[in-house]
């Protein structure tokens, strides 16, 4: 099959895009129900949807700004490129020090905006905005749910890529957008669904959580409840691939996830770490692939 690809419109930590082959490779034959309960930055959804064309569609996260995003580029695209196409122009013709200015006043909006649980075109615009001019596309809070990343060092950065994102906007038109935890996804799968979860994966060690984009931690204690949905939804006749760390690159004795999907099929895949606060910690390591067939 000849793939259409369509990029993100976001960087994300752990994005999936240069893992799309290996993923694809699980997909049912032909997908009708599809759900993604921790969406992030949408690489296999969007090639779900525009390779596999499902009939019915339910995206889910955790970060409420995230959610809103993905709302207004369905709903509301040409709003959303004109005050994007504004602020690139804007950005690209300051200095340094002019681009610091702007990036830390449209930084603190963007938090006043999460102060007020807004879910207009402003937040998404400043959300796009700031994840590309932020450093290493981070997407990180403090303990009191404020944005807190620096800015990054980009020439150009694009910040409106018009065209990608008109693409994006026609396939997420019949596509329900929700806000929460995964659990709200259960009464939507059943037996004709396929289901991508790719959680906030378990640290390799004890300072790789930076990327932690709520300020609710995902821990083992998680990854236990989120191994009993896997059962649950599987035992429904869900076709399922789940994602993760495999903890075995820091310590080969961790068996931890070989331990809980250990009723699974786990594969070893090779992946590049793009999204880390140090140039040390990026590279190839080996990511898990479980799944249900």
């Amino acid at each position: 099959m000849n793939y259409k690809t369509v990029k993100p419109f976001i960087k994300w930590a752990g994005g999936k895009s240069q893992l799309l082959n290996e993923i694809r490779a699980k997909y049912p034959e032909t997908i009708d129900k599809y759900c993604e309960p921790f969406v992030g930055g949408g690489a296999v959804l969007l090639d779900v949807l525009a390779n596999c064309h499902p009939k019915e569609v339910l995206i889910n996260d955790i970060n409420a700004e995230l959610i809103v995003t993905y709302k207004q580029i369905r709903d509301n695209i040409d709003d959303v490129v004109a005050l994007l196409a504004e602020l690139q122009e804007r950005f690209w013709e300051k200095d340094d020090a002019a681009r610091k200015e702007m990036y830390m006043a449209k930084r603190e909006r963007f938090n006043q905006l999460i102060s007020a649980n807004s879910t207009g075109v402003e937040t998404a615009v400043l959300f796009i905005f700031l994840n590309k001019t932020c450093f290493n596309g981070l997407y990180r809070v403090n303990g009191k749910g404020a944005f807190n990343v620096p800015i990054g060092s980009y020439k150009k950065p694009p910040i409106c890529d018009e065209e990608n994102l008109r693409k994006i906007s026609d396939l997420l038109k019949n596509v329900t957008v929700q806000f929460g935890d995964y659990s709200k996804c259960k009464s939507f799968i059943d037996s004709q669904t396929f289901v991508y979860i790719d959680p906030p994966y378990r640290p390799l060690n004890a300072t790789s959580s930076f990327t932690s984009y709520t300020e609710n931690g995902f821990g083992d204690k998680e990854q236990i409840e989120l191994g009993k949905f896997v059962d649950e939804i599987s035992a429904k006749g869900a076709k399922v691939v789940v994602s993760n760390s495999d903890p075995k690159n820091s310590d080969e004795s961790d068996s931890f996830f070989d331990d809980l999907y250990s009723s699974y099929t786990i594969m070893r895949v090779s992946a590049k770490r793009m999204i880390n606060s140090k140039a040390s910690g990026r590279g190839s390591i080996n990511e898990l692939l479980i799944c249900n067939c």
